[in-house]
């Protein structure tokens, strides 16, 4: 399975666990949980390093932290556009973010294939 689709499907159960979790986060069925995945996926990938970049100054200030709200805003964002995601709020959309973040790299981890190590021990004879 390529990788893509690992990260898709973990992101995916992670916005599920999110709202089970915690009570700012609704997601109304399997298919909003599935395109919400896709969704913030594409939306990490182009908005979020622009945002990033813009907000540099202000991350490197408070030390890394502010990247958590710009997490959170690309969430809230998803959830604007998804129908079937709602965050109730920002602090739940920063919160979400984290555990999503979370969750889906722990099961990102556990699903990817490993790669199979073969070890072959030789032994040399000496020449006499």
């Amino acid at each position: 399975m390529p990788a893509f689709v690992i990260r898709w499907v973990a992101t995916a159960l992670a916005i599920g666990v999110a709202a089970q979790v915690l009570p700012g986060i609704q997601v109304d069925g399997l298919w909003a949980a599935i395109v919400a995945a896709l969704l913030l996926g594409l939306v990490n990938v182009t908005l979020r390093p622009i945002l990033l970049l813009l907000t540099l100054p202000l991350t490197v200030v408070t030390l890394g932290l502010f990247a958590l709200v710009v997490n959170g805003a690309m969430l809230a964002l998803v959830a604007s556009v998804v129908k079937g995601v709602h965050v109730a709020g920002f602090g739940s959309a920063v919160l979400g973010a984290i555990l999503i973040s979370l969750v889906g790299s722990l099961l990102t981890w556990l699903l990817q294939p490993r790669p199979r190590v073969h070890v072959e021990v030789q032994r040399f004879t000496s020449v006499p």
